[in-house]
């Protein structure tokens, strides 16, 4: 009690010290420091609140940076590091899981494209290059196949297909959805990897009609195909980990609408500036 009455009595004559140096009355000193400390209050409960509507919008799948990108968009200049502090302080986390594997079948006799890409995965324009990869999804009916399109300009998923079986048809359905959609002009680049599915005849007859040049993965090397397989990462550590379908129908509406209404319209990309596929298509493209 003795020391607690020393130190609270230095406190006051530093006030008073202060106070005296500033001309400002001890009264006006507690008054201000006391609307201060409330503004701040305030001014913190907003943010938290606005954190918490932007975090429970993307589906509780933004971390900081994105939720950061998300409030300054709308208006609310924040920092990242300050909505990282808010975010911890209220227990608001991203939702993911990382529990992911790559896995690919390319023992086959069909020909094997050249590598155009080498890793390089920039493209100056929509429907220059495109890159397709297949990965599979666990119901309670047993499994069911995703192939997808993605265009490395934005990033976007042009198209996409599902099955339960792992034949031909699942990636020859998503291009041609990509190309009903997109309507490429002859020159497009394909990349995939070595997959049976993307060397049959069949596949290399829709390119050759379209006027698209194919192009593959090294043997096993994951890497070539990286932005396709992060894709997946994220589809699947973001959605489908804390899911348990129950049917093949349940996870096919579930994919859909990650891929339609989420993914492709609303999720920040950090590749994009954090724009969304969507809005980075509508700027305008540089000379």
């Amino acid at each position: 009690m003795k020391y607690q009455f020393i130190e609270n009595n230095r406190s006051i004559f530093a006030v008073e010290k202060m106070c005296r140096a500033f001309k400002v009355s001890k009264s006006g000193y507690y008054a201000q420091n006391k609307r201060g400390r409330s503004n701040q209050t305030a001014d913190n409960e907003k943010l938290d609140m606005e954190i918490r509507t932007a975090h429970k919008k993307s589906h509780e799948r933004y971390g900081s940076p994105r939720i950061t990108e998300e409030l300054n968009a709308q208006g609310t200049p924040c920092s990242k590091n300050r909505v990282a502090r808010r975010m911890r302080k209220n227990g608001i986390v991203a939702k993911t899981k990382r529990r992911f594997r790559i896995t690919t079948k390319s023992k086959h006799s069909h020909p094997i494209a050249e590598n155009k890409l080498n890793q390089d995965f920039s493209a100056k324009g929509p429907n220059q290059v495109w890159v397709s990869d297949i990965t599979y999804l666990w119901t309670r009916e047993g499994w069911l196949y995703l192939a997808v399109v993605m265009d490395l300009f934005s990033r976007k998923i042009v198209g996409w297909s599902m099955s339960q079986s792992l034949g031909q048809e699942i990636v020859l359905q998503a291009l041609g959805h990509a190309l009903q959609r997109r309507h490429p002009a002859p020159g497009l680049i394909v990349h995939s990897d070595q997959g049976v599915q993307y060397a049959c005849l069949a596949m290399r007859r829709l390119l050759a009609k379209h006027g698209i040049t194919q192009s593959m993965s090294g043997k096993g090397n994951c890497y070539d195909n990286a932005v396709a397989e992060s894709f997946f990462h994220t589809l699947k550590t973001e959605l489908v980990y804390f899911e348990d379908y129950q049917t093949r129908a349940e996870a096919r509406g579930s994919i859909f609408e990650y891929i339609e209404v989420f993914y492709n319209r609303e999720r920040r990309h950090s590749a994009l500036s954090y724009l969304s596929p969507m809005h980075f298509e509508l700027l305008p493209i540089a000379a």
